[in-house]
């Protein structure tokens, strides 16, 4: 993963582009997904803010803005749940892949050199020129499959 340094640099030079300010509530943004490792919501994010930086002012809609603003320059990275939102994780961190939890919400996160290989064979065998993927796998978590398991719930 990037140095915080080398990320802070990125947004700065991306906000210069396109003549937005450099702010102290696009950094605390910033320095709050970058040191909390995970996937979070918004609302995750600003009760992150709140508790870290107690004397901030930044409302939710902000963050939202924010989030769209660094999801588009790649320095956050998210993971879409249809209706019930996104949660984002800082980019720049190495290629991994997800396993996603359709009860909990959980994401487990892992890399599987088997499937990074036959994603090159594939895309060989169609002459496809990838540059890059994303992987998500749903389903239940061990937890969440063991509960619908001994309430007799039929998952599939």
């Amino acid at each position: 993963m990037k140095e915080y340094n080398q990320i802070l640099k990125e947004l700065k030079e991306l906000l210069k582009s396109k003549n937005l300010k450099y702010t102290k509530q696009r950094e605390v943004i910033l320095n709050t997904i970058y040191k909390n490792a995970g996937h979070h919501t918004p609302e995750d994010i600003l009760m992150l803010i709140k508790k870290d930086y107690p004397k901030e002012k930044i409302g939710i809609a902000t963050i939202y803005r924010t989030l769209s603003l660094f999801e588009d320059a790649s320095l956050v990275e998210s993971i879409s749940f249809g209706k019930d939102g996104k949660k984002y994780e800082i980019g720049h961190r190495h290629h991994h892949d997800h396993l996603i939890c359709i009860e909990c919400g959980e994401i487990i996160e892992f890399v599987d050199e088997i499937i990074e290989k036959q994603q090159k064979i594939v895309s060989s065998k169609y002459n496809f020129h990838m540059i890059d993927h994303t992987m998500q796998i749903v389903g239940y978590c061990q937890t969440c499959y063991n509960k619908k398991k001994e309430s007799k719930v039929d998952i599939w």
